[in-house]
Parts: structure tokens; sequence; C-alpha cells
């Protein structure tokens, strides 16, 4: 089959591979339809390299048609169609039942010392070859997927993958009470989802982002916007939109993608070409991440406000203003989503014929699977108009 494979920084190419296959009795095998790409890709295509190696499949957002299962799959057989969540999760462990499965007790990569296995994601989760392919071996089948049962076209089930149920879990750990603000740090395809979710709620939602595209696709949904790059400081922006108070709520959508941290990004630079013996253990151990949104999340929100952190960080050594995080009494609620912990919440929005969140229209780009690397460096670049990119295997 043909797939996207890691070369190295920056680097990826799409190449022949060998077909996957049923490997235990709880597996799948699924011919993809489409698979997007995510902004946690990027943190492969650049800052994690020393935990890929060349070869490796990248993706985590997919869907497609069941081609085969295990004896243990019972829940979908071939022929459905079906939507595979990011995490791998067993649907039974003691973290499973307690909707914890980002945390699934069965697949944490505990040589690693790391929650769930993921797919596409390096050696830190489980090195499980990703979606980004013509074909993907789902393993805990008889739990993952997701069975589509309406006929609407691919993207409205999609990101039910990943994005969608992480700006609802972002949105959801937020914690903003009824008639209340939130801000949310980066309009990327979760903050745009995330502003969606809350605005339905009938929140107060300010969208904070420096891209034209991305303010403007806010904009279309009523979302009261600030552009950044016309603000010499983000946080006492929001103070002064909310009775200088700030919002009860900060969602950071970026993470460690984040714009504002110089000095952090030569470091993070010059670590993706150390060689692999050494970046190793700097990154894991000693690394550190642009926190520039975080920050501003921590400053903006309002006292007694809480942080919710949906972009993903992979540093160990971050420097945080805790003096003013502890006298300020923020809480803070983060990590990857329980991706099917929210779909029963979730499908009704998905289905409703008036497509509420916009998913149909969310994606901007569509090339084929061929055309995946000039897709990786247009989206890391946000060039021509770049919000989202779902690849036609």
């Amino acid at each position: 089959m043909r797939a996207l494979t890691w070369q190295g920084t920056e680097k990826v190419s799409v190449e022949t591979v060998p077909d996957p296959s049923i490997q235990a009795p709880t597996d799948a095998i699924i011919k993809v339809t489409s698979t997007a790409i995510c902004g946690s890709d990027l943190h492969l295509y650049k800052v994690l390299g020393p935990f890929l190696h060349p070869g490796d499949v990248l993706g985590h957002e997919t869907m497609g048609v069941v081609q085969e299962v295990g004896s243990d799959v019972h829940h979908i057989a071939p022929g459905d169609r079906v939507v595979i969540p990011f995490n791998i999760s067993c649907g039974h462990c003691w973290m499973c039942e307690r909707g914890l499965m980002a945390q699934c007790e069965t697949t944490q990569v505990k040589s690693q010392g790391k929650g769930a296995s993921l797919f596409g994601f390096t050696d830190l989760y489980g090195a499980v070859p990703g979606g980004q392919a013509q074909y993907l071996r789902v393993p805990q089948a008889q739990f993952g997927p997701v069975k589509i049962e309406g006929d609407g076209p691919d993207e409205r089930y999609l990101y039910l993958s990943d994005i969608l149920p992480t700006a609802w879990q972002g949105v959801e750990y937020a914690e903003v009470p009824d008639g209340g603000t939130i801000a949310v740090l980066g309009l990327g395809p979760v903050g745009q989802l995330a502003t969606r979710i809350a605005h339905q709620r009938g929140l107060r939602v300010i969208g904070v982002d420096l891209v034209p595209e991305r303010l403007d696709a806010a904009a279309r949904f009523g979302i009261e916007v600030l552009d950044m790059s016309q603000s010499d400081d983000v946080a006492a922006e929001l103070l002064d939109r909310t009775d200088g108070r700030g919002p009860d709520s900060v969602l950071d959508a970026v993470g460690m993608e984040a714009h504002g941290s110089p000095l952090l990004e030569t470091a993070i630079t010059a670590a993706g070409h150390l060689p692999d013996i050494i970046a190793k253990p700097f990154t894991d151990k000693a690394g550190v991440d642009r926190t520039a949104a975080l920050i501003t999340a921590m400053k903006g929100v309002r006292r007694g406000g809480t942080v919710s952190v949906s972009g993903v960080y992979g540093g160990e050594a971050d420097p945080l203003p805790m003096m003013e995080m502890f006298d300020r009494g923020i809480s803070i609620r983060m990590g990857q989503c329980h991706v099917k912990r929210w779909i029963d919440d979730l499908m009704p929005f998905v289905e409703d014929p008036a497509d509420p969140f916009g998913l149909t229209e969310l994606a901007t780009h569509r090339p084929s699977l061929e055309d995946a690397p000039a897709a990786y460096e247009m989206f890391q670049k946000k060039q021509d108009g770049c919000v989202k990119v779902v690849l036609k295997p």
C-alpha cells in the first residue's frame, strides 16, 4: 500500500509499504477513505523527531470501511463504515471504565511512562503505524471503532477521530459558568470547533489568533475575535474586554507550536538536529516548550478562573509563573482527549442536517495522499489560507 512516512526533521514522503494484517483477535483492518493532518502531526514533523524512525507511518485522524476483523471483534463487520479514535483503548480496564480512555491501562506505554498508545505517534506512544495510508490495522477494535450509521459525507464524521471530541473536552474542562465568557487561544481546527461549541452553549466567546483566514472563519460563526498581531499584550486586552476582570476561562488550543518564544524556537529546532542518543533524553527530561500561549492564558484568565489546555505540550522543564498562578487561584485542566467518552454527546450535532459546527466546511484543502508532503509544509507554514487538510488515499 501507499503511506505517508516520516523520513527526518521536516521531511516526509509517500512510500510503498507492506499491507497491514490481522495480528491479534482484537484487530481490524480498514480501507481508509479520508485521513486528516492534525496540528499534533506538526510536532512529529519538527519537534519529536528523536522518537521517530525513517519509514514510520504517520496519521491519527482516520475513517474508512472495515475490510477484515479478528475473531474477538463483534460490534463491527466487513463493509461497515467506521471512524477510528486516535487513542487506542480497551474499554474494560480501570481507567476506561471511569471514562479515562487516554490513560487505558491495557495499552499504556509503561516503558516510556506514557498513557494509552496512539496511532502514528512515535516510540513514546507505542510506535503504532498511523492512518495516513490506504489501509490501517486497528488494535483493540473490539471497542475503539465508532460505527457510522448515517450516509453523510466523510467530513461530517471524520473529526470524531480527534479534533471534535478534543474541542468538546476542552470546553467541558473549562467549566465556564452559565452566561460566562471563554477565550480560546489559537483558531486552528481545534480552536475553531471549540469556539463553535462554546457559542452553541450560549457563552460569550473571544477567539484569539493572528492568521486572517482563521480570524475570518471564527467571525463567520458569530465569534468575537482578537487579532493578536494588533495587540501588544493579549492578556491585558482580554482583561480590558471583560471589565478588567478577565474571562471566566481560557482554553489554550495552541500548545508547543506557539508563536512569541523565539529563544525556545531556536532551542527546539537545534534539538531536532541532535543525534538521537542525545536528543531523546534532552527532549524527554530537559525539554522546554514554546509556552507563550499558556502563559497568556494564565495571565489573562480571571482570578479563580480555569485554564483548559487542549494544545499538546511535550517539555519536562517548562518555566511557569507559579507565584501569579497561586495568587490568582487558577485551576488547570488538561490532557489527551478521552475520545469515546464524548461520542454519544457529539453524535446528535454531527448528524444534524444543519451542521451547527460547520464540519463539512472546516477543511480548506483536500489533496490526494500522494500530495501529502507538500500539504504538511503548507499547513506548517500557514500558507494558502490553510486551516485544515483532509487527505484522500
